[in-house]
């Protein structure tokens, strides 16, 4: 693609590569966890250019997902701002998502947004550390937060309930 970038985006005239439609979907993300892309989060699968075509490939984090037909609408209105009409998300539920999908910037962005990161899904007990004070001490309140990919904990050390984004 012959594209330039004009305000922070492609101006695209003509259709674009996998990896320029990947660089304009970094502006979706997770209506849940909003400080994280869709790439960061592993759900991002594929980018298929088929002609005049895009077919964008994603694996939702639970198959029930309530966030999933906004994230599809959002890929679809991104890269309609980008002037590509012919956009199809294809949902895939195999393989399954798992953690193990999210890049270390996005267990680092968790974090940072007060959620304590995965730890490795084959754990038996999983290491859950406080966002606020890295403590390793913290008790499970209740299997679901907000949304089902996320448990309630309280950290035993400042005090502080939070929640724990869990390996998959």
């Amino acid at each position: 693609m012959d594209g330039t970038f004009a305000s922070g985006s492609f101006m695209v005239t003509d259709i674009a590569t996998p990896t320029e439609i990947r660089a304009m979907l970094d502006a979706v993300v997770d209506p849940d966890i909003p400080v994280l892309s869709i790439a960061d989060i592993g759900i991002l699968r594929d980018v298929v250019v088929d002609g005049d075509s895009v077919v964008v490939a994603i694996t939702p984090t639970y198959s029930g997902c309530p966030a999933l037909a906004v994230m599809e609408e959002d890929i679809v209105s991104a890269l309609e701002s980008h002037g590509i009409g012919d956009v199809r998300v294809e949902v895939r539920h195999s393989p399954v998502w798992t953690t193990e999908w999210m890049t270390d910037e996005a267990k680092r962005k968790l974090v940072d947004f007060g959620i304590a990161a995965p730890d490795s899904p084959l754990a038996v007990v999983p290491e859950v550390l406080c966002p606020r004070c890295s403590s390793d001490g913290a008790t499970k309140v209740s299997e679901f937060s907000s949304t089902a990919c996320k448990s309630l904990w309280v950290c035993t050390s400042c005090g502080e309930p939070f929640d724990y984004f869990k390996a998959a």
